[in-house]
């Protein structure tokens, strides 16, 4: 388990040191002049060319590219254009509100998606799996924009029954102290502003969640039809065993490992989604930074957004290589081999 751990973590380092690669280029090959952006619309020549020297644009690429990777290792992602502050430092600030938001609607995700692929595996065929893989077609299809409209006309202008955009009522506020706002406002004894928080959370995650639980209810679908159909499965029902743990204890366990997978994917995918929910419902997070970003021709701030869900990919990934080694005893031992060859085949 150790050498499989060791592994992915170099190779967690090339993917870092790839991307930092690519981020540099983006700052060569992307249009807009950095250094007229960071002195001003109305600066002179003069003015450019002094910004330049003091951002070592003026230098050879080799010298930019070694300066770059210094400033990264040492946690600098440059100064934004739009906020004139460090970028780590807008990042940190963006951030728990979009993994708030995140967390919400991966709660969602597996909440409806496990139930659904195990239903439709187990009545296969049937009524039921049909309707179910008409629901996770429809959730796939909807634009994500257009779904967050459908739901604010619907739940929040006709019905009223939940807040249309922002993260609190109008005159509420929660301690800033892990900066999730219902999470703070938990943790601040407050429960009045802790439900307000949680129902202005109801319908961004919502819209975040809805286009992936098509992809996770079709993976366990998959997963426990092949489950379903092995031996160990029909052993466990010649002993008597009920159909619920047959279905739960043996199948169910051997389909989520294929899809953790999945899961662990879809945490970076979502963080990079938010751009279009915080716009739609008015949040702040870094998804709604990183539209300011680029529409101030902020640079630096945009390299700072894609390296952070960069990071959020690679950590993820991590993640689902420990929730395999526990659901899959096998990894432990042949050191992830077994992760290519028996997605569905350990029994419980």
């Amino acid at each position: 388990m150790a050498r499989l751990l060791l592994r992915r973590l170099v190779t967690s380092v090339v993917v870092l040191l790839g991307l930092a690669v690519v981020t540099f280029l983006m700052t060569q090959v992307l249009p807009g002049d950095p250094a007229r952006a960071a002195a001003g619309r109305n600066a002179t020549a003069e003015q450019v060319a002094a910004v330049a020297a003091r951002l070592g644009l003026d230098r050879p690429l080799w010298d930019q590219f070694l300066a770059y990777m210094g400033r990264l290792l040492q946690g600098d992602l440059g100064t934004s254009v739009f906020t004139q502050r460090p970028v780590l430092e807008d990042v940190a600030a963006m951030l728990p509100s979009s993994v708030e938001l995140v967390l919400a609607a991966m709660v969602i995700n597996i909440a409806v998606a496990v139930p659904l692929g195990t239903y439709a595996a187990w009545r296969n065929g049937r009524a039921a799996d049909a309707a179910a893989r008409l629901i996770t077609l429809l959730g796939a299809a909807m634009p994500v924009f257009w779904l967050g409209l459908m739901l604010q006309l619907l739940f929040a202008a006709q019905l009223r029954v939940l807040p249309l955009t922002g993260q609190l009522s109008f005159g509420k506020q929660v301690p800033a102290i892990t900066g999730m706002t219902s999470v703070d406002a938990l943790l601040g004894g407050d429960l009045a502003a802790f439900g307000d928080a949680v129902a202005h959370l109801v319908l961004p995650a919502i819209t975040l969640a809805a286009s992936f639980v098509a992809v996770v209810a079709r993976t366990v679908r998959s997963s426990m039809l092949t489950a379903l159909s092995s031996d160990y499965i029909q052993l466990a029902r010649a002993t008597g065993a009920s159909e619920l743990r047959v279905v739960v204890l043996h199948g169910l366990r051997n389909a989520l490992v294929p899809a953790s997978t999945i899961l662990g994917m879809q945490l970076g995918w979502m963080l990079g989604s938010t751009v279009l929910v915080e716009s739609v419902f008015g949040r702040t997070g870094i998804g709604a930074y990183a539209v300011t970003a680029v529409l101030q021709n902020d640079l630096y701030a945009v390299i700072g957004t894609v390296l952070v869900i960069g990071v959020v990919f690679v950590l993820a990934n991590i993640a689902v290589d420990l929730v395999q080694l526990w659901l899959n005893p096998r990894l432990r031992h042949t050191g992830g081999r077994a992760r290519r060859t028996a997605r569905t085949e350990v029994p419980a």
